[in-house]
C-alpha cells in the first residue's frame, strides 16, 4: 500500500514553543484513521499541523530551518470541519452584519451562497449534486447561516468542503450536538466515503477522511486505525482492535480511581455550595420563573415557534429536546434577551413581563448561561485570562473591564481548582482547546448559583474526564435547591436524573411541541 502521509522522528513546534516532542506516523492507502486525545492534549496541535500543512521538524533542527522526514501527497489540499470552524464561521457572519446600516435586518449569506463560494458555477444546480444530498442540506440552502442550528451549520460546512476539491478532509468531533437524524445522515456519509477509501483505489471521487474525536463513542465501524495523544506525546498508534483492548484494560484499572475522584469532587462542590448559600430547608410556594403565553417566532415564511404555552417554576428542572432547527436555541434566546422578538410576545421572566421597563442587567443578574452564542462572544473578545472569565460570571458581563477584587480572585480560584484548572488562572482563554473553553464557561455560569441556569449543549467538545465532571456539577447544582436548570442536549447519556420535566419540540409539525411531566 502506498504512503499518503509519512512522518518519521519529527516534532511540531513554533519559534517559541514545542507542541509535540516526537511523532512517528504513517498513513497508508486502504486505512481509515481516528485521531483521539483529551482536551488540552497535543491532538489539536497535530491536526492543526496537518491542516495547515506546517512543516514537521527534526528534533535537532536549528531555528526550525531543517525539514525532517515528512511527506504528504495532500500538500496544501486539506480542509478541517470542526466546532472551531463552525464558531469561526459565525464570528465571520457577525463581523459582516450590516443591519445597522440598512433599513432592514441583514440576513447575511445563505447556505447556497456560502457553499457556492468554492465553485460559483454550481450555485444554481446545488440540489442536483450528490454531495448536497449526502449532507442533507437541500432544504436549508436558502436559509441564512445566522439562522441555522449548530448541526445545520456543520452539515453546510461539510458540504462546502466536499465541493471544494480538497483532497484530505479532517472531521473533528462531527457528531457533537447533532440530533438522531443528523447523526444518521453523517454516519451514512462517512460509510459511503470511507468504504471507497478503504479500497485504496485511485478513482475515488471523494476526499480522503481522517476522523478526530475527544471520546471513543459513536466511532464508525469503517475506522481501522487509531492514533492517541496523551499530553504532548503519542500514547498509542496502531490497529483499532488493539486500542479497544487497551481501553478495556484501562477501564478496569481506573474504575476505582474515578469513583474516588467523583466522591472527592462531589464533596468539595457540596461544601462550596453550602458555605455560600447555607442549608435552609424552609419550604415556600414555588415561584414562576418563566412563562410563555401563545408565543410565535419566525423570519419571513419560516415559523420556528408556533403558539407555545409553557411555564417553568422554581425547582422544576427541564430537559428541552428536539431535532436540529426545531427551535430549542430560539426558546433559550427569548429568555436571555438575545432574540428581539421577545418584545412582540407575551413572555414573563421572574414575575415581570418582558418589555415593561426592566433592564437587561435585571435579567442577567438572575441567569447563568452556557450556549454556543456565548462561546462565540468570548472567542471574538480575546485577550482575557481564564480567571477573568470566571469572575465575569459574578458581574454578568462578557469580559472583565474593572479590577478584580481579592474576594473574587479567591472564589474564582476555588472554582478553577474544582474544575481541574488549578494553577492555570493566568492562561489566556483563547489559548485553550475548544473543550477546555467550554468547561471554563460552564464554571462561569455556575459561580453565582443563579435562580435559573440555562445550558445549551453544555458538553460540546468535552472529553470524558471533563464531561463527567460537568455532569456531576450539574446534578449537584440541581439537587441543591438553589438553582433551576433548563438543559438542551441530544445525548441521552447526558440527561440528569433531576430533569423530570420535558419540553419536546416537533420540527415542521402541528402542534410544534409536547410537554411531558413526570410524577416523580
Amino acid at each position: 500500500m502506498a504512503n499518503l502521509i509519512s512522518i518519521e522522528n519529527c516534532k511540531v513546534c513554533s519559534e517559541s514553543k514545542t507542541y509535540i516532542k516526537r511523532i512517528d506516523w504513517t498513513f497508508k492507502s486502504g486505512e481509515a484513521w481516528l485521531i483521539i486525545g483529551a482536551n488540552g492534549s497535543a491532538k489539536a496541535d497535530f491536526i492543526k499541523a496537518l491542516s495547515e500543512n506546517k512543516r514537521f521538524f527534526s528534533p535537532n533542527a536549528v531555528n526550525n530551518s531543517d525539514v525532517s522526514l515528512y511527506s504528504s501527497v495532500f500538500k496544501d489540499s486539506v480542509e478541517t470541519v470542526s466546532l472551531e470552524t463552525a464558531a469561526s464561521l459565525i464570528e465571520e457572519e457577525r463581523e459582516r452584519d450590516e443591519s445597522d446600516y440598512m433599513d432592514r435586518l441583514d440576513e447575511g449569506r445563505t447556505g447556497r451562497r456560502y457553499i457556492a463560494e468554492v465553485a460559483p458555477e454550481i450555485a444554481n444546480r446545488l440540489e442536483t449534486l450528490p454531495q448536497v444530498k449526502l449532507c442533507g442540506v437541500e432544504k436549508i440552502l436558502e436559509r441564512g447561516l445566522k439562522y441555522m442550528s449548530t448541526g445545520e451549520i456543520r452539515r453546510t460546512l461539510l458540504c462546502r468542503s466536499l465541493l471544494s476539491g480538497k483532497k484530505l478532509l479532517i472531521l473533528s468531533d462531527p457528531f457533537a450536538g447533532l440530533d438522531k437524524e443528523s447523526r444518521r445522515i453523517l454516519l451514512e456519509f462517512f460509510d459511503t466515503v470511507v468504504s471507497k477509501q478503504l479500497k485504496g483505489t485511485s478513482d475515488n471521487p471523494f476526499p480522503t477522511i481522517i476522523l478526530s474525536m475527544e471520546r471513543m463513542v459513536e466511532i464508525p465501524e469503517s475506522i481501522n486505525r487509531v492514533l492517541e495523544f496523551t499530553g504532548d506525546a503519542v500514547s498509542f498508534c496502531g490497529e483499532r482492535s488493539e486500542y479497544e483492548k487497551l481501553l478495556e484494560q484501562r477501564s478496569e484499572e481506573e474504575a476505582e480511581r474515578k469513583a474516588k475522584e467523583k466522591k472527592s469532587f462531589s464533596d468539595e462542590l457540596k461544601s462550596m455550595l453550602d458555605m455560600s448559600k447555607g442549608n435552609s430547608t424552609e419550604k415556600t410556594e414555588k415561584k414562576t420563573l418563566v412563562e410563555f403565553n401563545n408565543v410565535n417566532v419566525g423570519w419571513g415564511d419560516n415559523k420556528v415557534i408556533r403558539d407555545l404555552n409553557w411555564k417553568v417554576k422554581e425547582g422544576e428542572h427541564w430537559l428541552i429536546r428536539g431535532a436540529n432547527g426545531s427551535g430549542k436555541t430560539t426558546i433559550l434566546e427569548l429568555i436571555t434577551g438575545d432574540n428581539q422578538q421577545v418584545y412582540s410576545n407575551d413572555i414573563w421572566l421572574f414575575g415581570r413581563k418582558r418589555g415593561t421597563g426592566e433592564t437587561i442587567w435585571d435579567i442577567k443578574a438572575k441567569l447563568g448561561i452556557v450556549s454556543y452564542r456565548l462561546h462565540v462572544d468570548y472567542r471574538m473578545l480575546g485577550g482575557f485570562d481564564i480567571e477573568s472569565v470566571i469572575i465575569s460570571g459574578f458581574r454578568d458581563s462578557i469580559g472583565l473591564y474593572e479590577a478584580k477584587t481579592d474576594l473574587e480572585k479567591h472564589e474564582a480560584r476555588k472554582w478553577l481548582k474544582l474544575g481541574g484548572f488549578q494553577g492555570r488562572e493566568d492562561e489566556a482563554f483563547a489559548s485553550l482547546s475548544y473543550g477546555e473553553q467550554r468547561a471554563i464557561l460552564i464554571l462561569r455560569a455556575a459561580v453565582k448559583q443563579p435562580p435559573l441556569l440555562i445550558l445549551d449543549e453544555p458538553c460540546h467538545g468535552l472529553d470524558e474526564n471533563y464531561r463527567q465532571k460537568i455532569l456531576n456539577l450539574m446534578e449537584i447544582i440541581a439537587e441543591s435547591g438553589t438553582t433551576t436548570i433548563l438543559h438542551v442536549t441530544h445525548d441521552p447519556t447526558e440527561v440528569l436524573k433531576a430533569e423530570k420535566h420535558i419540553l419536546e419540540l416537533h420540527k415542521d409539525k402541528e402542534p410544534m411541541y409536547t410537554i411531558i411531566e413526570s410524577e416523580g
